[in-house]
C-alpha cells in the first residue's frame, strides 16, 4: 500500500480546531503600529487636494499619499495599470486615497479623521448597459466553422439572454498584512495564496533587488481566488507606512472594510443564438460574453479568456462564434473567483440547453445525452479530448442515482397542484486544469527537495494551504512516490527566502502541476541515497533478500558524505499541448475534469422562496489522492454554487454596496445546506501524480443551473438570472 486512496488526518487539523494557529492578526511584532486606508465616498471623482492635519490625530501618525511612492504608482499584476493609491481621480467606491499609521488600531482609526480630501464628483458609469458604448477594459474571440450557415441551415434556431450577478468571496479571514522594513530590506507577512505574485509587486513598487524583499505565507483562512491578487495591493500598503514610521505595521481589515474595498466575482450578461437539428443536435453557437470588470482590469483578460474555453460547454458543436469582452464600471474592481468565469458561461449554456430541450420537447438529461461530448471529439478549440473524458459516465452516474428523469416528469405533471412546490434540476459541466493556454509553459514551476542533516527530506514549493488540503496532500504524494515513511518527509513554509517560484495556488492546478513535480523529485532524491540495485518501502530501503535498514539511517550517512544534496525539477507541458493565444486553436488545457449535478428544490407558492432540500454531485477528477479532503472540496464548492445561485445578491445603489456586512450579505447557513451526495469517478489520467486532475474550481461550475432548472420544473417560471430571489421571480412571472 502506498497511501494514494487513503485519508489520513490533516497535520494542520489539531492547531486550527484548537486555537493554536497563528494567523496573521495572531501576530504581534515589538513596536509594531497598526495602518488604516482613507477611501472614497464617490465612484467617480477628481482628486482636488488630499492634505493631512498632525495636531487632529494621534501624537506620532504618520500619513503617506499618493506624492509619497517611491516608484511606479501600479500594483504588478499582468500590468501595473491598477494604481496604489489615487492620484488625480477616484474610479470606484472605497478607492485607497491614503494611508495611515499610529500606535494601536483605534488610534489609527482615529487619524483617518485628520485626513481632509477634496473631491469634485463626475457622473460615474454603473451598469452594463451604460458601459457598453465605451472602449472595453478586454476582449476577445474564439470561432470554429461557419457559423451563419449554419443557423440558415438549422431546423431552429433559439436565442436566449443569462445573468448573473456579483458574488463575494466571504473567507472565514478578511485580508492582513503586516511589513517591517529594516537595513533596507523588507519582509511581509500575510494572508496569501500566492507569495510570489506579492514578492513581484513589492519588487516593482519600491524598486528594490528581488532578494532584498522577503514574502511569507502565514496561516491562511480561506482564499477563493480573494487573495490571489489584492494581497499585493495591502502588502504595498503595509509596507508604506513601514517605510515612513520606521516600525513594523500591521493592517488587517474589519469585515465591513474588506467587503466593501476587495474584488468580487464578475457580473456577466450572456446571449446565446442556437442552431439545432429538428432532431435534437447542436449545429451552431453564437454567443456574446459581457463581464463587469469594474474600474481596473487586474486579472479580468485570464478570467475573460477561461471564460471563452468553457461557454460552449461539454457538448460537441460543429460551428462556433464566441465574441467576449470585459467592461469597465466605476466599481470596485471584480476579479478571480473560484471557477475563474467559467461558472458564469456554463450557467448560460447550461440554461440555453434547458431552453433547446423544451422547445424540441426533450427533457433535460435527453438534450445533454444526445450532445455530450466523447473521447476523441474535437472542441471548438480543435484540441482533441482524451480518453478520460468522463461526460456522459457523470450524466448516465447521476440519473442512475438519482432517477432523474422519472422525477423531473413526475414534477412537471404535478405543478398546477396547490400547496409547496417541488422540483428538481440537472446540470452537466467540465473545468480546464491548470493554467489556461501557455500559461505552464511560461510559469515552469520548479519544486525541490533537499537532504537534511537529521536524514530527512524537505519539499520546497510556494504552495499555500488556505484550507483545500495541499498540507495533506503533498505529504502523501512525497511519502508514496519515495516509499517514505511519515517522518522522513517535511514540507517548508512558503518563503520566497527560501521556496522556489512553483507558482500561484490557484487554477487546480495545486495537486495536479505540483504534485507531480514533487513525486519526481523525492523519488530521484531516493534513489540517490538508496543506491543501485535497492528499493524503498514504508521508510525501509530493501533489497532480494528483504529489509536492509531504516531509510533515513542510510540518509544520514549519504549526508555525511555528499552534503545538502538538492534536486529541483520543473514542469513542462508535453510537447503535444500547444496553444494559439491570437486564434485561441489548440490544446487550452492539458485535461478536464468533468461533473454532473442534481438538485432538488422546494419552493413557496405564497413567497416564492426557493430552498434546496436534497443535490448529488458525480464528479470525475482522475484519481482522489485523498478521498475525504477530495470530497469536501466538492460538498463545499456545491453549497458555495448554491448560494450564489439562491441568495448571495450584492446589492449596489450609486455605486455603493448596501448589503456591505454579514447581517446583510446573505451567505447559505448550516440550515440552508442540502444534503449533499458526492460520487467520485476515477479515471487516472497519465499526466498527474497517480493519476490525479485539478478540483478546487470545478464543483462551483455546477450547482447555479441545476438549481435553476430546478426552480423552473416547480414553478414554471424560466430563471434567466442570478440569484433566482424571490423578488426577481416574482418579475419573471409577472
Amino acid at each position: 500500500m502506498n497511501g494514494i486512496g487513503d485519508s489520513p488526518p490533516r497535520p494542520d487539523g489539531f492547531a486550527k480546531v484548537s486555537g493554536a494557529a497563528r494567523y496573521v492578526d495572531d501576530v504581534t511584532l515589538p513596536g509594531m503600529w497598526h495602518g488604516a486606508t482613507v477611501r472614497s465616498p464617490y465612484p467617480h471623482a477628481r482628486v482636488r487636494s488630499v492634505r493631512f492635519d498632525p495636531a487632529a490625530a494621534p501624537e506620532g501618525t504618520v500619513c503617506v499619499t499618493a506624492a509619497d511612492l517611491p516608484g511606479p504608482n501600479g500594483v504588478q499584476l499582468l500590468d501595473d495599470g491598477w494604481p496604489i493609491l489615487a492620484d488625480g481621480h477616484v474610479l470606484h467606491v472605497a478607492e485607497p486615497v491614503a494611508l495611515v499609521a499610529a500606535p494601536t488600531r483605534l488610534a489609527a482609526r482615529q487619524a483617518l479623521a485628520a485626513v481632509q480630501v477634496e473631491y469634485e464628483p463626475l457622473t460615474p458609469v454603473l451598469t452594463l448597459e451604460e458601459a457598453a458604448s465605451l472602449p472595453p477594459l478586454y476582449e476577445l474571440r474564439l470561432e470554429s466553422g461557419d457559423v451563419d450557415a449554419a443557423l440558415a441551415g438549422a431546423e431552429h434556431v433559439i436565442e436566449g439572454t443569462w445573468s448573473t450577478g456579483h458574488q463575494e468571496h466571504i473567507y472565514i479571514e478578511c485580508q492582513g498584512m503586516i511589513a517591517t522594513f529594516e537595513d533596507g530590506a523588507l519582509t511581509v507577512l500575510g494572508s496569501m495564496q500566492c507569495p510570489y505574485y506579492v514578492h513581484r509587486a513589492l519588487v516593482h513598487a519600491f524598486g528594490l533587488p528581488e532578494d532584498k524583499v522577503r514574502v511569507r505565507a502565514s496561516v491562511v483562512g480561506g482564499g477563493f481566488g480573494g487573495k490571489e491578487d489584492f494581497p499585493s495591493a495591502i502588502a504595498i500598503h503595509a509596507a508604506l507606512l513601514a517605510r515612513a514610521c520606521g516600525r513594523p505595521v500591521k493592517m488587517v481589515y474589519d469585515r465591513h472594510e474588506d467587503i466593501v474595498g476587495t474584488s468580487k466575482r464578475h457580473p456577466a450578461v450572456i446571449r446565446h443564438r442556437t442552431g439545432v437539428s429538428a432532431d435534437g443536435r447542436l449545429l451552431a453557437l453564437d454567443a456574446e460574453i459581457l463581464m463587469d470588470g469594474g474600474a481596473y482590469k487586474t486579472l479580468s483578460p485570464v478570467v475573460l479568456s477561461r471564460a471563452l474555453l468553457h461557454a460552449f460547454g461539454p457538448y460537441r458543436w460543429p460551428s462556433v462564434r464566441l465574441q467576449g469582452k470585459v467592461l469597465r464600471t466605476h466599481t470596485a474592481p471584480n476579479s478571480a473567483f473560484r471557477g475563474f468565469g467559467a461558472p458564469q458561461v456554463q450557467f448560460a449554456v447550461e440554461r440555453q440547453m434547458d431552453l433547446v430541450g423544451r422547445a424540441l420537447g426533450l427533457d433535460p438529461f435527453e438534450i445533454r445525452a444526445r450532445n455530450v461530448v466523447e473521447p476523441g471529439d474535437r472542441l471548438p478549440t480543435g484540441q482533441v479530448l482524451d480518453e478520460t473524458t468522463s461526460a456522459r459516465l457523470c450524466l448516465e452516474e447521476a440519473e442512475r442515482r438519482t432517477g432523474f428523469r422519472a422525477r423531473w416528469r413526475e414534477l412537471e405533471a404535478s405543478r398546477e397542484r396547490e400547496g409547496t412546490k417541488r422540483g428538481i434540476g440537472l446540470s452537466l459541466y467540465f473545468h480546464g486544469a491548470g493554467f489556461t493556454g501557455n500559461g505552464e509553459r511560461k510559469m515552469k514551476s520548479p519544486v525541490t527537495a533537499r537532504l537534511r542533516e537529521d536524514g530527512r527530506i524537505e519539499v520546497l514549493t510556494a504552495m499555500t494551504d488556505m484550507g483545500q488540503g495541499c498540507a495533506a496532500v503533498f505529504p502523501q504524494i512525497a511519502r508514496a512516490a519515495g516509499g517514505l515513511g511519515e517522518d522522513d518527509v517535511i514540507f517548508a513554509e512558503p518563503d520566497t527566502g527560501d521556496v522556489p517560484d512553483s507558482g500561484p495556488t490557484v487554477a487546480s492546478r495545486t495537486t495536479m502541476i505540483v504534485g507531480s513535480l514533487i513525486a519526481r523529485t523525492v523519488a530521484e532524491l531516493r534513489d540517490q541515497i538508496a543506491g543501485e540495485g535497492l528499493s524503498v518501502s514504508e521508510g525501509w530501503i530493501v533489497g532480494p533478500a528483504g529489509r536492509v535498514e531504516p531509510f533515513r539511517d542510510a540518509a544520514r550517512r549519504h549526508f555525511e558524505t555528499a552534503g545538502p544534496v538538492e534536486i529541483t525539477h520543473r514542469h513542462e507541458p508535453p510537447e503535444w499541448q500547444t496553444f494559439d493565444e491570437s486564434t485561441y486553436q489548440g490544446a487550452a488545457y492539458p485535461t478536464y475534469a468533468w461533473g454532473a449535478d442534481v438538485v432538488e428544490v422546494e419552493v413557496d407558492p405564497d413567497t416564492l422562496a426557493a430552498r434546496p432540500i436534497a443535490a448529488t454531485a458525480v464528479c470525475e477528477v482522475g484519481r482522489a489522492i485523498h478521498p475525504t479532503l477530495c470530497k469536501g472540496q466538492i460538498e463545499g464548492g456545491t453549497l458555495q454554487a448554491l448560494g450564489w445561485a439562491l441568495l448571495e445578491e450584492v446589492k449596489l445603489q450609486d455605486g455603493r454596496y448596501l448589503n456591505d456586512r454579514l447581517a446583510t450579505y446573505i451567505i447559505p447557513t448550516v440550515k440552508d445546506s442540502p444534503q449533499i451526495d458526492v460520487h467520485l469517478l476515477e479515471r487516472a489520467w497519465e499526466g498527474g501524480p497517480f493519476g490525479a486532475k485539478g478540483v478546487g474550481a470545478l464543483p462551483m461550475d455546477g450547482g447555479a443551473p441545476a438549481v435553476a432548472q430546478a426552480v423552473e420544473n416547480a414553478t414554471g417560471i424560466p430563471v434567466a438570472e442570478i440569484p433566482a430571489t424571490p423578488e426577481k421571480l416574482l418579475r419573471a412571472l409577472s
